[in-house]
């Protein structure tokens, strides 16, 4: 099996079903790319925020696109 190059790169800010982020990390997994994405943060909340927000796990099939 061949494999290709990631179609997306660290640090780049890409859009998914469910919102936007910034890929951390990308590896090959079982011959597909999977990229850690921190999403975008939203409004602050009314107590603060303790820590950065959520980071996902994403297939490259699952993101849509590169955000401008």
């Amino acid at each position: 099996m061949k494999t290709t190059s990631p179609r997306f790169n660290k640090n780049q800010f890409v859009s998914f079903i469910g919102g936007m982020g910034k890929i951390l990390n990308c590896q090959l997994d079982s011959g597909m790319w999977a990229y850690a994405v921190e999403m975008e943060m939203g409004p602050p909340p009314k107590v603060g925020r303790v820590g950065p927000e959520t980071t996902i796990l994403l297939y490259e099939a699952e993101i849509q696109g590169l955000m401008n």
